[in-house]
Order: C-alpha cells, then structure tokens, then sequence
C-alpha cells in the first residue's frame, strides 16, 4: 500500500471528516428540481409547511415576494413592495417608499356562487418570474408574479380553467383600491398607490374553458394618472430581458446545475439597476439599499463582471458608479465615501475609512480593461490613479494599507490594517500597470506601479502570512489568531505564496458549515461573498478537483435547497436576503476562476482554463469583451487540453498543459 506523505494525509482525513459532517452531497436536500425549460420547480411534497422569499427588480420598483406553502398545501402571499425613487423623509439610505400588500383577490372570487374550496398548491416555478399552479376538483389555477421592466408597477396574471364535466359560474370582481401617504413623510409630499384587479365580471365556464385576470400594485407622486398598462406586454417584456440575459454569457460544461445556477446568477445580478436622477445605479436590493451605490457592491463585485455580458444598461450603471465616486476625489485625499445614496445626492460613510479606494481602484481598473473601450478607460484613469496615490499615502510602517474598517464594517475585528484592502490595493497596482500602457500613459509612472505591487506583495507576506490555528496561512489583521473567511482573498489576487495552508483552512471544519464559510472560525454568521471569494480564488490557484466538490454543493444548495434560487447576503443578519452583487460574484468563479480570464489590456488577456477532472469540455459563449463578441472551447486532447478562442473575425486555437496560462491577444 502506497503510503501518503503526512501533510496530505492529513488532508485527506480533514476532507473526509468535512464531507462526512457537513455532507457534501446536495442532492439528498433538494426541495427543487430543473426543469426542461430552464427554470426550476418544486413540485409540492410532504415536506410542508415551507416558507421562502424571492426578489425581483426592474428600472422603478422592486418587490420580495415571501410565499408559504401550507400543510393542507394551501398557499400564502406577503409582498413587500420597494419604489426607490419615491423617497420618503429623512431621505436617507433606506429611505424607498415601501408597503407590504397581503391582498388575496382570490379570496373574493366566487365558483358557483362559493368561495374557492379545497385548492390545493400543486407546484411553484422560478425563471426571472415566480409562478404557482394550484388545483382543486373543479379548477385549475396559475398564478404568474414579476415586476414591470420599466414602470413603478408590480403584476400577477392568473389563469383559471375548469377541469370539472360541469359549467361553472364563475364571478371575479373588479376593484381598484388607492391610498395616500402621508405628505409629511415624502420627498415629493404624499405618494399614492394603486391596487388594481382588471378583467373580472360573470363569466360561464364550460369543461377546460379557462378565463384570465390581473391585478396590479403600483405607485407614484402625488401629481400626474397611473400609467395605463397592458399586461400582457408587461410580461412578455420581462421574460423577453430574462431570455436576453440567458442567452449571452452562456456557461456550457457537463454538470447542468452548475450551467443553471450561472443563468439565474445573471438575472439577479443584472436585474436590481434603477433609473434614478443621478443615472442608471446598481443597487443590493434586499429590502433595505436602493438608488445608492457602494464601493464593495457596485464597484468591486459586480462592476468588473457586466462587460463579460454585454448588458448595456449593466455597463451604464458601473461606469456611472464611478463616475459618482470620482466626484469626490479632493487634493487633500481625504478618503472618498463608502456609499453615495439618495439617487447621487448625499453619502453614507458611517463605518469611515473601509479600504474603499482600494476596492474602487480594483474595480475601475478591471472594468475598464474588460470592457475594451478606450473612451471610457480615459474617464476612468483619473480616478484610479488617484485612488492608487491614495492607498500608496496611507501605507503604515509595515508597508501595508491602513484602513478603519473593511467591507464588513467593524461587524468582526480588523485591526488598523487588514488584508483584503492590501490585496485588493496589489490587484489595482497591477492592472493600472496594464491599462496605463495600453493608454499610452507615463511609462515611468506605470513601472512604479508595478514596483510598488512587487514591494506590496513582499509587504504583504511578511505582515499577514503567519500560522494560524496550525495552518500556514495568513492573519487577517495584526494581532488576529482566529481564522477568518477573508484569508482567501490573496488567491484571487494572483498570491499563491501560502495557497496549501489557506485552502486547508478554508474548507476545514473550522471555517467551513453547511452554508459555506464562516466568517470567523467557531461562529455561526456567514457572508456569501467571501465563500464566493473562495471558490474563484481556490480554482485560480489550481485546486479544480477541491473546488468543484465545494462549488457543486454550494450551488445546489442555493439553486434547489431550502432558499432559492440565488446566493445571499448572510445569516443571521438579513435573513439571507438575496442581495444583487452576490450573484455577479458567483458568475464571476467561471469567468476568472474555471476559464481563468485575466485582462491584461484592452483587447488582450490571460487564459488559465482549469477543465475538471471527468469534464471532456467546457465552453463559456458570446462573451462580451475586450470589444469582441467570442466563444471560449476547451477541449480535453490527450494528456492536455486544447482551447479555441471564436471572434467575429478570427479564431484562435491552442493546445496546452490543463491548468497553463495562455495569453491571448485580439
């Protein structure tokens, strides 16, 4: 018998141990299932009650939905409806108007002359739209829920069909409720909101006749008419955006939870951008964070990813995030605002300096390269240079950057300074290097940069790299002897100097739980994005067969678990809301962790595909990028792997090592 050298036998046990208590396997948890037509559905068991909440968002509203399945399989609706841009007093960051509606015109709508009885919840469906069919002895019922893409308005269509022998009469009353808000509490005084129900009446019912209906919830200043709507429409424009997110940026490999779980990814990432009067502004959602951009959310997580898609309106958002923050750069470089909330016309920095310029740099610099354009990386180099002089003036004795607080904002210790902001600064320092060239910039200036990433990442071993716990990985922050989720932050960043140690860490029963990682080893609170962190920067360093075991577990989780069907925010705090940027990291794993996409300017990149073991092929299609539209095709060949770059004009084709870095240049 082979014997294994200590260190990876004492690997092997921990990811035993781990597999075994957290029980990496997925599937014995799924409530949901994937449907043949993209979406996925849970056909009502026993497994009852169960209850859950989904969000949806277009340009002027947004609205949760938390739905109850009952024993008896009856079904139960609370919606909490969020208009961002009717700001309410003191117009702050959570200042959206907001009302929850828990009308039921079901319950008004009469069969024979009696109330709906015995209709029982028979399957419900998510795909960008929320359906419910339901049925009784008599009657079937779907019920499709989803957002206006472009009004301050929410719908639900309903489909009733009689499936009994006999005529039903069937009465469906029409109403139209309106209520006034208070004027003392809005921005523009008082707001009115409408709940419609249309095209009710007497209707005879002969066998499998069906009769349709809406209702509708909207809102709007106190001046001017609610918009007259079609319906119809309505829903045929959310699902025609939902199709046009689904069918660029398309994920291909052999596992169809992991293609699934990346095409709903983009419609949460992609659909909470509002149309506020300081521009397009990607917001977190979650019932709490509209019509404001962040410096994590917006210009470090998603902001890099919408020009892999090609969503024009996410680019618009992006570029106008930065722009917001290049707004405040000042010659004294004070630091720039963690939050520019209330539609561009105040700030929130209560957690002070969070490392935001350096999340800001990293961002702009990504954005700008990926997404190819020569213009906009002009408007946008003032900015991440002087977020870069920034950093650089709050180096502390150690050679790293100081910062009050990190993304978390002093939920868990940091210290004076904490690694994610160094990281994050070192990333920036790289692609200004690249960008600057491609720009035609100072060439002294860019090899500074490069310099100061080169001293920055020796500065960032020698005051972070430590033993922590018994694995050798890095302290989060001077002083810290409790492992901490963000340790994998290097990996993302291109430092592999500790990579064994972390990645032992990470997905040690210290960190790890049965929601991804903890966000500080022995507690019970977890962050998504610094799991998702984890997962890209693990396949980066070359771990793909450690990586996928986890990656395909978190996503069938999230994607046919209990909370479906996107990544969250955290737990305990906000209920696992399904804030926005989460989903654009996790399609960001694929992008930069298994087809490993580097930008290294405005038409070039680095290739570094980690095919999986038992993966023939894999391929991302109509990537937008780099001003291309391409396909990327791996291929297994022999003992290495062969990789076809597909452009509007030309076609590049490369065989290599599994795991090697190509550079491509369009």
């Amino acid at each position: 018998m082979t014997k294994l050298p200590f260190k990876k036998l004492l690997t092997f046990i921990m990811a035993i141990c781990a597999t075994a208590f957290f029980g990496l396997n997925a599937n014995a948890q799924n409530r949901w299932e994937l449907a043949p037509d993209g979406k996925i559905t849970w056909k009502i068991s026993d497994k009852l009650p169960h209850s859950d909440h989904i969000e949806m968002s277009g340009d002027s509203i947004s609205v949760i939905l938390n739905y109850t399945v009952i024993a008896d399989r009856s079904f139960k609706l609370e919606r909490k409806l969020v208009w961002p841009m009717l700001r309410t007093i003191p117009n702050n960051t959570h200042a959206s108007l907001i009302r929850w509606v828990n009308d039921d015109c079901l319950s008004k709508v009469l069969v024979n002359g009696k109330a709906l009885q015995n209709i029982e919840t028979t399957s419900l469906a998510h795909g960008g739209l929320m359906e419910v069919k339901s049925s009784s002895d008599q009657v079937e019922l779907v019920r499709t829920l989803f957002p206006s893409t472009e009004h301050p308005a929410y719908f639900e269509h309903y489909v009733l069909t009689n499936k009994s022998n006999d005529r039903l009469a069937l009465e469906i009353p029409d109403y139209t409720i309106i209520t006034s808000t208070d004027p003392e509490r809005g921005v523009e005084g008082s707001y009115k909101i409408l709940t419609e129900v249309e095209g009710g009446g007497f209707y005879a019912l002969k066998p499998g006749e069906s009769v349709e209906w809406n209702m509708r919830i909207a809102a709007k200043p106190e001046t001017g008419s609610f918009a007259s709507q079609s319906v119809s429409v309505e829903k045929q424009s959310r699902e025609k955006l939902v199709a046009s997110w689904w069918n660029n940026l398309v994920l291909e490999t052999p596992d169809e939870v992991l293609n699934r779980a990346f095409a709903f990814a983009k419609i949460r990432a992609s659909e909470s951008i509002y149309k506020t009067k300081g521009g397009y502004m990607h917001g977190p959602g979650g019932g709490a964070y509209y019509a404001a951009i962040w410096a994590n959310d917006q210009a470090e997580y998603v902001g890099p990813f919408f020009p892999f898609l090609g969503y024009e309106k996410g680019n618009d958002s992006s570029l106008n995030a930065y722009l917001h923050f290049a707004r405040f750069m000042n010659p004294e470089y004070k630091p720039i605002p963690s939050s520019i909330i209330a539609e561009g016309i105040d700030i929130w920095n209560g957690a002070g300096d969070r490392g935001d310029a350096a999340m800001i740099a990293y961002g702009a610099s990504r954005f700008a390269l990926t997404l190819g354009d020569r213009e906009t990386a002009e408007k946008l180099w003032p900015l991440i240079e002087w977020c870069l002089e920034y950093n650089k003036r709050k180096l502390n004795d150690g050679g790293v950057v100081s910062s009050d607080a990190d993304e978390l904002e002093g939920r868990f210790p940091v210290g004076d300074a904490n690694l994610c902001t160094s990281s994050l600064y070192y990333d920036a320092l790289l692609s200004a290097a690249k960008l600057g060239k491609d720009l035609g910039k100072d060439a002294a200036q860019l090899k500074t940069y490069q310099n100061e990433a080169k001293t920055l990442k020796s500065n960032i071993e020698s005051f972070f790299g430590r033993k922590v716990e018994g694995f050798n990985t890095y302290r989060y922050y001077d002083g810290n002897d409790v492992l901490r989720a963000w340790i994998c932050i290097p990996l993302t960043v291109g430092i592999y100097d500790r990579a064994e140690g972390t990645i032992d860490a990470l997905f040690s029963p210290r960190l790890w739980t049965d929601d991804g990682l903890a966000t500080e080893a022995g507690d019970k609170t977890f962050w998504d994005r610094s799991t998702l962190y984890a997962l890209r920067g693990v396949l980066q360093a070359g771990e793909t067969e450690k990586a996928m075991e986890f990656l395909e577990y978190y996503s069938q989780r999230r994607l046919l678990g209990e909370h479906v069907p996107y990544p969250v925010e955290a737990y305990p705090e906000g209920g696992q809301r399904h804030l926005s940027a989460e989903s654009g990291l996790y399609c960001r794993i694929f992008t930069e962790g298994l087809f490993g996409i580097r930008p290294t300017g405005l038409s070039t990149f680095e290739l570094t595909p980690q095919l999986p073991e038992g993966w023939d092929s894999m391929a991302l299609r109509k990537i937008h990028a780099f001003g291309e539209v391409m396909d990327i095709e791996v291929q297994r060949k022999g003992a290495g792997i062969q990789v076809k770059i597909i452009a509007s004009d030309k076609a590049i084709s490369k065989n290599c090592k599994n795991g090697k870095t190509i550079q491509i240049n369009l």
